[in-house]
């Protein structure tokens, strides 16, 4: 996504957040080791992971790869669960579902 964040932005009326169970210095290491430019927010207590039921169950200190899109009203409209850390939603994927919207 980090690639196609541009992309992302111009496909619609979009922003796209990023939220890790990394402490905050380890999620601004990641977005600055990795040149993301759009927001990482940390969730190290796991908060919104759980709330979102997200918790990776075969390895609890991880959340599942996992992509929503929300619309004006906090509304869930489309999601992508993904149950491995490598495989992951593209721009692509989320510039179709915002079309479709």
């Amino acid at each position: 996504m980090r690639d196609g964040y541009a992309n992302i932005k111009d496909a619609g009326a979009a922003e796209l957040i990023a939220i890790s169970g990394d402490t905050p210095l380890g999620a601004a290491n990641t977005r600055g080791r990795l040149g993301i430019t759009f927001p990482l927010l940390s969730d190290g207590d796991f908060e919104t992971i759980e709330a979102y039921n997200v918790v990776n169950q075969k390895q609890p200190n991880f959340a599942r790869p996992t992509a929503y899109i929300i619309d004006e009203d906090g509304k869930i409209v489309w999601k992508d669960l993904r149950e491995r850390y490598g495989h992951r939603t593209n721009s692509s994927q989320i510039i179709t579902a915002l079309r479709e919207l």
